[in-house]
């Protein structure tokens, strides 16, 4: 009976000129403004993609999905507030946010972990989310589309070595993401003969990193292992090129930006290189590439884009998997959405009404988002193979791909 009802209000639901009964409103904390803004911009127009996509589609659980979305800043303190509303006061049942770690951290530990409202993050790649989850702190309500740095540090490092970067300098943000990201390359790096000559770390904001640079240019090297955001890492990369640093670069994911490199200049970054997970493209990669820019006027590769659509995607999924917005539901209705076992599902409104059909029928899905099919552990993480990619000619180009067993390989000659 439940069954019956359910497939015949989805069936309603997709009738031409159908309406909602109801609204369910998921809050987005995201970096709108701030050395992040670039990013959290980009994922804000993805997860409203996603929902258009899934409200077209028919709407998950009778209802039409809606954003409340606030800025923070990239100041936690700013995030922390706006996730305290969005729970105690709006009641949303799940957030969708922050896109750096420095921000998902607070929300993860001040809000969502203790009201046991699902969060997931777009972009938060710190290790430290993983070891929150290790240590009970999460109550299992924290997801992420992108890989820990614990992968990414590895892949960054053989991909460093590939690239003739035999001797390399640091300059890191002195937060929990980039102290975090160091660590996690300095060990595969070293194992695979690398040298590490020194490491520099930097605070966020200032309007000069002139004596970090010099600091750094101490020592001689081949290349600068630049862990940044757009905004600061332009400034930092302008005066390292000024003070005639060696023009060899690597980039972690989120310099994989059009900012990053007008700001900097094109001329300068022939040999930056960088790595960002999700590289196996699918029905979903072809889809969000065809049509992000039509609906957001972005490109599909600014940062955070591709797995904000998908955090979107498997929120509204997990609702629809749920039976309606209840956030106790979620997090297991979230795994659901990604089951090995399940019917595989696509972006978009077509793809999404056929997920919608086989989840009021009670049958199993597997929806294979734009950075390509995941599994999410015990912790909310995902593993996955990593795109390696190059600035050529001003645009960020894909030269190659580790795979996660090649990732897993490198791991084991770490000792």
């Amino acid at each position: 009976m439940k069954r019956t009802l359910l497939a015949t209000v989805a069936a309603l639901a997709m009738l031409p000129g159908a309406s909602y009964a109801c609204d369910i409103t998921i809050g987005l904390v995201l970096e709108l403004t701030g050395e992040a803004g670039s990013y959290g911009q980009a994922g804000a127009k993805s997860v409203e993609m996603a929902f258009r996509d899934l409200n077209d589609a028919g709407g998950v659980a009778g209802c039409t999905l809606k954003t409340d979305t606030r800025d923070s800043q990239t100041q936690a303190n700013v995030a922390v507030d706006a996730a305290t509303q969005l729970v105690q006061v709006a009641k949303v049942p799940a957030i969708i946010g922050g896109i750096i770690s420095p921000m998902s951290i607070p929300i993860l530990t001040s809000v969502t972990g203790p009201a046991k409202v699902l969060q997931v993050s777009p972009a938060s790649s710190s290790p430290t989310l993983t070891a929150l989850g290790r240590e009970g702190k999460t109550n299992g309500v924290f997801f992420r589309t992108i890989t820990s740095d614990a992968l990414q540090g590895v892949a960054a490092a053989k991909f460093a070595i590939d690239s003739g970067m035999k001797k390399i300098v640091i300059i890191h943000q002195n937060n929990d993401f980039g102290v975090n990201l160091v660590k996690e390359f300095s060990d595969p790096y070293i194992a695979l003969g690398g040298t590490v000559v020194s490491v520099t770390p930097y605070n966020a904001k200032q309007s000069s990193y002139a004596s970090e640079v010099t600091a750094a240019m101490s020592a001689e090297a081949d290349a600068l292992y630049l862990i940044s955001d757009p905004v600061d890492g332009a400034t930092i990369a302008r005066t390292w090129v000024s003070q005639g640093g060696v023009q060899k670069f690597l980039l972690n994911d989120g310099m994989n930006s059009d900012d990053f490199i007008t700001a900097v200049g094109k001329e300068y970054l022939g040999n930056a290189f960088g790595t960002s997970s999700g590289t196996n493209p699918t029905a979903s990669t072809e889809y969000f590439n065809a049509n992000y820019t039509a609906f957001s006027g972005l490109d599909p590769a600014s940062p955070a884009a591709d797995r904000s659509y998908d955090a979107g995607a498997l929120v509204g999924l997990a609702i629809a998997i749920a039976g309606g917005p209840d956030a106790a539901k979620l997090p297991d209705a979230l795994r659901k959405a990604v089951d090995p076992a399940g019917e595989v599902i696509h972006a978009g409104k077509d793809e999404f009404a056929k997920a919608l059909a086989l989840i009021a029928e009670g049958k199993p899905i597997r929806y294979e988002g734009v950075i390509g099919p995941v599994n999410f552990d015990q912790f909310g993480d995902i593993a996955g193979p990593f795109r390696l990619w190059q600035i050529v000619d001003g645009v960020v180009t894909t030269v190659g791909e580790l795979t996660t067993a090649d990732v897993e390989a490198v791991k084991a000659q770490v000792k």
